[in-house]
């Protein structure tokens, strides 16, 4: 029997990770899957687990007022090795660009235990972009033993690296196998407070859904991301924007001080996966610093609008299921008024393929591990 932990702390990777948990422990005599959860962003992390139904072995439970990259690196490093002395496990599974991914991984190469990356060989070879997450990256894909990556060119990037081609497996984007069971998952609840508040803010209307948080763009970046919202929202005036606004107070305080009264704009707290599932289905377009809604948005067939000026995600730029704006005010405003006003343009971006898999990727990972 092979033991296998999986390791994660944000609700991007929860999301990532759980159709894998899922996947394992649907065949417990051969194998033995220990969930262990950093909590690095606690509130966030719980919803996903209890959406998908997943109680974490081992809850480290670093989450702290004010913690920076120094303390939650030096928190995972010390608390995963106790988790690692206590189950001893054959593979240690990590995912995407995290801190807690990376000195999980450091915490395993210490105790001469296999690394398996999932989501591996993403590259924009920037180390300031996306900050820290791109160095997380290079920095755990040093460190891996099986790299699983999602595309094509996510290999080659590991390869240009000389990683061994006989290490890396092409299994697609498990973040497409969570979408598709979240989406069937969210048809069914009727007694959703959130997707019940969204409803009643979206009405009849047309959606543009907004997310933003990336440390990159704090600062003058948000300054003429709101200008831009608010520039779109008084030359669209029937058109709803919604904004989940992230805890951070470096998106909290120029998106309340440039957004907060503008009649069609709604900012509201984040929220949970389900009800963001909801609102993904049922808007019109996504403006998003996010890497995971590049990857699921095109599978709803709606259109993405990047605010970054370079996406570790090439695929879906050159698919054309998303366009890169940055922070340019007028970028965004011209894209955004070109996909409300030309339907042929809006069709062709919301048509395209989404390149990062067909929701089997869990599967493929399932059956490499029943083969090793």
């Amino acid at each position: 029997m092979k033991k296998l932990l999986l390791v994660f702390g944000t609700r991007p990777e929860a999301i990532k990770m759980a159709p894998v948990i899922k996947e394992f422990q649907k065949y417990p005599s051969e194998f033995d899957v220990k969930v262990c959860v950093t909590a690095q962003h606690r509130q966030m992390l719980d919803q996903v687990l209890e959406f998908f139904e997943i109680v974490p072995d081992y809850d480290l439970n670093l989450m702290r007022p004010n913690q920076n990259l120094y303390s939650i690196t030096c928190d995972v490093v010390m608390s995963v090795k106790g988790v690692l002395e206590e189950f001893n496990p054959d593979y240690v599974f990590v995912h995407g660009d995290t801190t807690t991914s990376t000195a999980t991984a450091i915490a395993a190469y210490y105790a001469r235990t296999k690394i398996v990356h999932v989501e591996a060989g993403l590259r924009t070879y920037n180390k300031y972009a996306p900050y820290p997450e791109e160095m997380n990256r290079q920095l755990t894909g040093r460190l891996t033993d099986i790299h699983l990556s999602p595309t094509t060119r996510a290999k080659e990037n590991l390869v240009s690296e000389r990683i061994p081609a006989e290490d890396i497996y092409i299994t697609g984007n498990t973040v497409i196998d969570a979408l598709l069971y979240s989406v069937e998952k969210v048809e069914r609840l009727t007694d959703n407070d959130e997707i019940n508040m969204l409803k009643e803010i979206c009405g009849k209307d047309e959606i543009i859904a907004i997310t933003g948080h990336r440390r990159e763009n704090f600062g003058d970046g948000f300054i003429h991301i709101c200008d831009a919202l608010k520039e779109i929202a008084l030359k669209f005036p029937k058109i709803r924007i919604i904004y989940p606004v992230h805890l951070n107070p470096n998106v909290q305080e120029p998106v309340y001080t440039l957004l907060a009264g503008i009649d069609n704009i709604s900012l509201i707290k984040p929220l949970e996966y389900p009800a963001f599932v909801w609102l993904m289905k049922r808007c019109k377009l996504i403006i998003t610093d996010s890497g995971g809604v590049q990857e699921e948005a095109p599978s709803l067939g709606k259109p993405v609008l990047v605010m970054r000026e370079v996406t570790e995600r090439p695929e879906a730029v050159e698919a054309g299921t998303v366009h890169l704006v940055g922070t340019d005010k007028d970028k965004i405003v011209n894209e955004v008024t070109t996909l409300m006003t030309d339907s042929l343009k809006y069709n062709q971006m919301a048509e395209c393929i989404n390149p990062y898999g067909d929701g089997l990727a869990s599967k493929r990972i399932l059956e490499l591990f029943r083969n090793l």
